[in-house]
């Protein structure tokens, strides 16, 4: 039988990606180079592999974690006698705070980028990008944040609700979506907006480092690695790497060999101002 807490996951998924995804026909941010048919299957491909590795490696993840720890009275919050709100909302922060850290590494160690540079490959950027992870970084994701909820003892209703959002930011800010001008800038006080994170994305070495946030924005800023916008713009700038640009490598097979492929101490970004396909 499913668990309760798994069906409430996927039905939450489905809904935001199907609102996102219409939201992207009615009207799209940005023209597509290659479009969904020939990214779709295969983006879509790796989360049906990626949501099994978890389940078959790590079953209880994240919030079978929070409910052991909270049945041992382990991590800093038990440790402290704090508030289940409190502890909630302090957890919630903890583990944005967690990703935001995760994603600037996943940048910086080269072996961890040979990983995540599957997530900056895709020749697009839409609602499929956002899922779109190799197993082995989600895996690693998932022992990091199972690392953080132990230590912590961030109570299991924080990591449900964390998770759940994490999966709908992620898909709404990768959405090829457009909004108001002055809606993004009221917005991303609060959440990572589609401007915001698309610039993330660029194939400009000093855009790609920058806007590392998933769900709060407050990070980039505090750390000083937030950009409000691309150099080019954004329906003018190049998304992807300089690397992995021929339309094979979007195919299911090269998407999970890419991390074996190429030097392990690359710098896939090209210098800013030399965007352009290969």
């Amino acid at each position: 039988m499913i668990p309760l807490e798994l069906l409430a996951r996927i039905a939450a998924a489905v809904l935001v990606f199907a609102l996102i995804a219409l939201w992207e026909v009615l009207a799209p941010r940005r023209p597509w180079l290659v479009g969904r048919r020939g990214r779709w299957p295969h983006n879509l491909g790796i989360v049906v592999i990626d949501a099994l590795a978890v389940r078959i490696l790590i079953p209880a993840a994240a919030v079978g974690a929070a409910l052991f720890a909270a049945g041992n009275g382990w991590g800093v919050f038990h440790a402290l006698n704090l508030r289940l709100s409190v502890a909630s909302l302090l957890g919630f922060l903890a583990l944005d705070l967690a990703i935001y850290a995760q994603h600037v590494a996943f940048h910086k160690v080269p072996l961890l980028w040979r990983l995540h540079r599957l997530h900056h490959a895709d020749l697009d950027i839409d609602v499929t990008t956002g899922v779109r992870f190799h197993p082995f970084e989600i895996l690693i994701s998932m022992l990091i944040k199972i690392a953080v909820v132990i230590a912590l003892g961030i109570p299991p209703i924080a990591v449900f609700v964390f998770e759940v959002v994490l999966n709908a930011t992620s898909m709404f800010n990768h959405g090829n979506v457009s909004m108001p001008s002055w809606l993004d800038r009221l917005l991303r006080l609060i959440v990572v907006t589609p401007d915001m994170h698309r610039v993330h994305h660029s194939i400009a070495a000093h855009e790609t480092d920058s806007n590392y946030g998933f769900n709060l924005p407050w990070w980039d800023r505090l750390f000083r690695t937030y950009r409000p916008a691309p150099v080019a713009g954004h329906k003018g700038m190049t998304i992807g790497l300089p690397t992995f640009r021929e339309r094979g490598e979007l195919r299911l097979d090269r998407l999970l060999t890419q991390p074996f492929r190429g030097a392990t101490t690359d710098q896939p970004r090209q210098r800013d101002g030399e965007a352009g396909m290969s």
